[in-house]
């Protein structure tokens, strides 16, 4: 599974950048704010993504999209709770696979195996399944936000 320490910082910390997500490394030995699962997994509160070295790369990313995804008005109490009903959080799922082609030595086939690995369900048994065969409705949903283009490349935009 690849973790934030997997990866170059800077590259991460510029993509996100790109969607006004300000990305805060904090050390291991310290907790990390805004995390509903706890550590290792990111937090988020507003437009700051908290992360570690041991934090997996699925994680931030999943969190990061939420930010992404979600109204305006959810963004600016955004604390923690990421909230969201079943179409965003697909929609979530499968930007975060997008994102990860933007990541040296991640990948969308490497993201998809390690969110299997960590437990996401999806009903025809994978990630990378899904992403490729079942996210008709989930493509229109993040057609319809402006999120990404017909191509499947994201916009950098949040929506509105």
């Amino acid at each position: 599974m690849k973790t934030i320490a997997d990866i170059n910082l800077g590259h991460f910390q510029q993509l996100l950048a790109r969607f006004n997500i300000d990305v805060k490394h904090v050390t291991l030995s310290e907790n990390i704010p805004g995390s509903y699962w706890g550590a290792p997994e990111a937090g988020i509160i507003q437009n700051r993504l908290y992360i570690r070295d041991d934090t997996p790369v699925h994680s931030a990313l999943h969190e990061s999209c939420h930010y992404v995804c979600m109204d305006q008005e959810r963004r600016q109490q955004l604390h923690t709770d990421t909230g969201g009903d079943y179409d965003e959080e697909n929609a979530v799922c499968f930007l975060q696979i997008l994102l990860a082609d933007y990541l040296p030595n991640v990948g969308q086939q490497q993201l998809c195996a390690d969110m299997d690995t960590w437990g996401y369900t999806f009903r025809l048994g994978s990630a990378a399944r899904w992403f490729q065969e079942d996210a008709e409705s989930t493509l229109d949903w993040l057609l319809q936000y402006e999120l990404i283009t017909e191509q499947k490349i994201p916009t950098w935009h949040v929506r509105q």
